[in-house]
């Protein structure tokens, strides 16, 4: 378990983290969003002790980070896959961390295995792609076989089956009870892997939440229709204040529908006898929910494409 209670950070008179409180459960695959400049990674820091606070604490397992004689037996992390030493391979690096952390030795071939880089132990790192990188990130991560396990952003530069890949060994280990932690700008590959969020922005808490809480959250909710009387159900709905637009192709006889619930679209259906063959309310997605509920947290906010 990961517990923040009032994490402050401040640089200079800039705070990049305010008063953030959150605790990330084991069994689940957490995860950790916000617009760039929001504060996870600094977050993401200070969990593990590269970075003091300002203010507030955490602790991991019940006690600070620091406080873990041999850290990689208690958290594996992936912060940053570039910060390797490229002159060494692949083996002597995860060997070096190994016998710092009291880790057996087989440990490193179990790993290389696991993450698909056995026929890459004996390269030098320099030569790896990024996605090699991010899998020998996660080789370390998994090194001491740790009950907390944190990634930032560990799906750059992955192809397709690495993805899969990736978002199928995250599941297995929140099966296994480990707590997962779990940074990524991907909101798609959120909503296909996590159970539950932590979503800040300027530094602060928006949210600690279900995936499917969060979307529910949304104004952007809407409902599909589907009628042969289209047109005299658009103007129905029309006249009761709902906002009303054609739903796929032409021809196609539905209808999305938002500013009215399914019950009242379906009463007024009924009082102008107007059949339905498909009446379904759309949540929006995971996505539209993060973009709507962040947009006042937005700190680097592009201009619009001319």
């Amino acid at each position: 378990m990961i517990e923040v209670n009032e994490l402050t950070k401040r640089y200079g008179d800039k705070t990049a983290v305010d008063r953030l409180s959150f605790t990330v459960h084991p069994g689940r695959v957490t995860g950790f969003l916000g617009p760039n400049g929001a504060g996870k990674t600094t977050t993401l820091r200070m969990i593990l002790g590269l970075d003091a606070p300002t203010g507030g604490a955490t602790t991991v397992s019940g006690v600070r980070f620091r406080g873990h004689p041999r850290g990689l037996r208690h958290v594996g992390a992936l912060l940053d896959a570039n910060q390797v030493h490229g002159g060494r391979s692949a083996a002597a690096h995860l060997s070096a961390l190994a016998r710092s952390n009291g880790i057996p030795p087989r440990r490193v071939d179990e790993v290389l295995r696991e993450v698909g880089l056995a026929d890459a132990a004996t390269r030098r790192i320099g030569g790896f792609s990024l996605g090699m990188k991010q899998r020998l990130g996660i080789a370390t991560a998994l090194l001491g076989d740790p009950p907390v396990l944190m990634f930032d952003e560990p799906v750059n530069g992955m192809d397709p089956e690495g993805v899969l890949w990736m978002r199928r060994l995250f599941r297995r280990l929140a099966d296994e009870g480990r707590t997962v932690f779990l940074s990524s700008h991907l909101m798609s590959e959120m909503e296909n892997t996590a159970d539950q969020l932590v979503v800040i922005g300027r530094g602060r808490l928006i949210a600690a939440e279900s995936v499917r809480d969060f979307a529910a959250r949304s104004t952007r909710l809407s409902v599909v229709v589907g009628t042969p009387l289209a047109a005299e159900l658009a103007a129905v709905l029309t006249a009761a204040g709902a906002s009303v637009e054609p739903e796929g192709s032409a021809g196609a006889e539905k209808l999305a529908v938002t500013g009215l619930p399914a019950d009242r679209i379906g009463a007024l259906a009924l009082k102008n006898r107007i059949p339905l063959n498909e009446l379904t309310t759309r949540t929006a997605s995971l996505e539209e929910a993060f973009m709507e509920l962040t947009a006042d947290s937005v700190e680097y906010l592009a201009g619009e494409p001319r």
